[in-house]
Formats: C-alpha cells, sequence, structure tokens
C-alpha cells in the first residue's frame, strides 16, 4: 500500500513516544472511516474485518450514532453519574433490563471497559455469595488487570512476567470438539468433558467455596470454540445446584453478533449476571454488569462504579446501537454474513491442506489452520494476516497457539465491501500455499 513520508514520519514517532507494548496489526494510519472502510491519510482503503476487535457490529461512524453522540455532547460532557444523575445511564439500564435473557428482575451497573465489567462481576458475585474462588475456563480470555489476566489462559502476551496474580482462581476443563481425541464420539467426548467438570469441584476446589463460574458463551481469544449447548447447561445447572453465580462474559459475543441479540441465547440458558462491553457503544468506552435484582442490589452505595463510568456521550451512543440493531434486522443480516463468511471459507478447504476446522455461531466465525498431522499451524495464520494487513484488509488472528484467523467484520458490510475483502483474502490464502 502507498507509504509516503506523513505515515512514515508518525510511525517514527509511535515507536518513538507509544509503548511497543501496545501493537499493531499494521503500519497505516487512519483519517476516516465508514460502514466498513477506513480510508487511511494516504487515501488508501481498508476494509474492515477486525472491526477494532469487534466493537464496531454497526459499523464505523454509523449515522445514527454519530448524531447521537452530537446532540449530547452539545448538552454537556460528562457530570459524573455518582455526583448528578443523568437520565441516558438510566434510560441505557432500563433497556439493558429488557433486552437481555432472562424472566426475573434486573439491575445494571455502567462501567468503561470488558475487564473492569468482568471485575465487578466478581465482586458482586462474592458480595452476594460471601465466597471468594473464582472459575474460569482453560483458553478462556477476560482481559489485562490483574484480576482478569488471573482468569486469562494464554500466558504470552497476556501474563508474562506480570505476576504475582490475584489468588483464589481456578480454571476448569472446556469442551473443544475439534481437538478432541480420536476414537470418541461427540456425544461421549462432551460427557466425559462433564465428568471432568464435575471432578474439578472435588479435586481442585469444593463449591461451598466459589462465588462464580464466569464464561464466555464461544470463547474469543481463545481461538472462537463454540461449546456443546449441553456442556453449557450443565454448567449453568450445577451452578444453580451450589449457590454459585453463573456469568455470561457477553463481551465480544454481545450485541447481534452471533445471530442472536447475545450468544448465550443460543444454549436456551439464563444467566444470573452478564457482562457487555464492544460493540455496546460502537466504538466509545462503555461496559457493564447485567443481572438478578436480588445479587446486584446487594453492594451498598460507593462500593460500585467509577468516575467516568457510564459516559453519557457512550450511552447515548448505546442507545442508539440497540435501535439499529433491530430497525436493520442485524442479528438477521449476521446470519446471512456467517452463512458467506463459512461457505467461502469452505472453498478454500477444498484447495488448501493447511485449512482445519471452519466454525462459530452467527458472523463470529473462525478457520483453524492446520499442518498435515493436525497441529496447530501458527506460521500460515500468521503469514495470512500479514498479507491481508498489508494489502488493504484488516485482520485478526486469535487461539492459544496462535492459529486461527478470525473474522469479526461489522454487521454493517455491504456486499461489495465483503467481496473486496475476501478478494484481499484469496490472494493471502494463495501466497501463504506457496510458502508452506
Amino acid at each position: 500500500m502507498l507509504q509516503t513520508n506523513q505515515t512514515k514520519e508518525l510511525v517514527e514517532k509511535r515507536k518513538q513516544y507509544v509503548v511497543q507494548g501496545v501493537s499493531n496489526g499494521n503500519l497505516a494510519v487512519a483519517k476516516e472511516a465508514k460502514g466498513a472502510t477506513i480510508v487511511d491519510i494516504e487515501g488508501n482503503d481498508w476494509i474492515d474485518f477486525a472491526a477494532a476487535i469487534g466493537t464496531l457490529n454497526v459499523g464505523h461512524s454509523h449515522p445514527k450514532v454519530v448524531s447521537a453522540v452530537k446532540d449530547q455532547v452539545e448538552k454537556f460532557l460528562h457530570p459524573g453519574f455518582n455526583v448528578i444523575m443523568y437520565d441516558s445511564y438510566i434510560r441505557l439500564a432500563e433497556k439493558l433490563a429488557e433486552i437481555t435473557p432472562g424472566s426475573f428482575e434486573k439491575q445494571v451497573v455502567l462501567l468503561n471497559s470488558g475487564a473492569e465489567a468482568v471485575e465487578n462481576a466478581v465482586k458482586i458475585a462474592r458480595k452476594y455469595t460471601k465466597k471468594q474462588a473464582v472459575v474460569a475456563f482453560t483458553n478462556g480470555y477476560h482481559g489485562r488487570t490483574n484480576l482478569t489476566m488471573g482468569m486469562t489462559s494464554k500466558v504470552k502476551p497476556y501474563k508474562y512476567e506480570f505476576g504475582p496474580f490475584a489468588p483464589e482462581i481456578y480454571k476448569a476443563p472446556y469442551p473443544y470438539m475439534y481437538r478432541k481425541p480420536e476414537g470418541i464420539t461427540d456425544e461421549a467426548y462432551v460427557d466425559h468433558i462433564i465428568e471432568q467438570f464435575h471432578d474439578f469441584f472435588i479435586s481442585t476446589i469444593a463449591p461451598e467455596m466459589v462465588a462464580c463460574v464466569v464464561m464466555e458463551p464461544i470463547q474469543g481469544e481463545g481461538g472462537f470454540i463454540v461449546p456443546p449447548k449441553k456442556f453449557v447447561q450443565a454448567v449453568a445447572n450445577f451452578c444453580k445446584e451450589n449457590n454459585i453465580v453463573f456469568v455470561a462474559d457477553e463481551i465480544q459475543t454481545g450485541f447481534a453478533r452471533t445471530g442472536t441479540l447475545f450468544a448465550i441465547e443460543q444454549f436456551d440458558v439464563e444467566p444470573d449476571l452478564m457482562t457487555v462491553s464492544k460493540s455496546l457503544a460502537a466504538g466509545l468506552p462503555l461496559s457493564g454488569v447485567v443481572g438478578r435484582k436480588e445479587m446486584m442490589e446487594v453492594s451498598t452505595a460507593g462500593e460500585l462504579g467509577g468516575t467516568y463510568a457510564g459516559s453519557p456521550v457512550a450511552c447515548e451512543a448505546a442507545l442508539a446501537v440497540i435501535d439499529i440493531i433491530e430497525d436493520e434486522k442485524l442479528c438477521e443480516k449476521a446470519q446471512v454474513l456467517g452463512d458467506k463468511l463459512t461457505k467461502h471459507l469452505h472453498g478454500y478447504a477444498e484447495k488448501y491442506a493447511f485449512v482445519g476446522d471452519i466454525r462459530g455461531l452467527g458472523a463470529m466465525v473462525a478457520v483453524e489452520l492446520v499442518d498435515e498431522h493436525k497441529a496447530p499451524n501458527k506460521a500460515a495464520a500468521t503469514a495470512i494476516a500479514k498479507y491481508a494487513n498489508d494489502n488493504g484488509l484488516l485482520l485478526l488472528t486469535a487461539g492459544i497457539k496462535g492459529n486461527v484467523i478470525r473474522f469479526l467484520s461489522p454487521l454493517v458490510i455491504t456486499d461489495e465491501e465483503l467481496e473486496k475483502g475476501l478478494a484481499i483474502l484469496d490472494r493471502a490464502f494463495e501466497a501463504a500455499a506457496k510458502e508452506a
């Protein structure tokens, strides 16, 4: 892609003044963005299959979001909800209580980031149960704060040399259907993992000590690993039977990404608490915990919240997002988009031996790359992502072993944008095959 002195100068300043610990997929500099296309300062177009790691389900700069933000900015920026109330926080809390699964009474706390939402869900669960232990799952990801690093599985780059971590965090087994042992049926494998999950509460931690179990309905950074419904229901039932709060981490899966408003709906489970963020506010920092009123209201004044938590500008953006999802039928669009992506990827499977599993729900789709022995092929995934990110397509990898390509394009992507992006992806796969 064209790169002039202006971009090169900014790249050099980035190296000088911005820590290398903040990664970048490519060396372009954004100028403007609409829908699923970003234009850089050189005038190059970039098709966005990353969407700021899943924060832009309604696309870049949706007119309704921009209008809502502008209107709010003209009124006030941030008086602080814990100093003086404003209606957008309350209206958004009411809306989230209405649209999240569960026929019970709910309350909401709004925050800033996904990790902050997970931390507060844990605080709420501990306060309610008077227990301390937190159970997450192998291959899971929940954030970069101290507590959420402890809950996250991938050591490098997220945890290495950043310890010690918060205590009383335990990792339970999680089904990975593509990696099940040979010679065992899917049903037998799922039953085995459920048995291991129950045994975990004998050999590792007693349920009487556990405040909450935190589960991603689809593991995001772990590689878009979709658990069987039977497993998710078994976990939820175990929690219910043992006074353990079941927390659905919907930070990446929420707001129509998987073809339903929230992924947990597809497992016929009503979580006690749910964390939301990313696409909630179309790119503005906002997160929340939604949950059973009897659990949420145990915390007293001052125990939850934060200085910028529930920014009125972000709240207005979020209210617009929820309207857009309904008005533009984004759940249905997610399913159509996911079907198109899956069909296209199956075309690769017929051509390239390194294409392994193709999986996902709705438009949360991934392809796992392998070698001839089905071992993780990180080199192929890295090569494909690099080619894409050097040639006009923003693309992300995932997976504990870095061998998964994940697709998170805005759900409002046009057919023209999708075809343009897939054409670049075609060339990326072809180039990787030649290098193999």
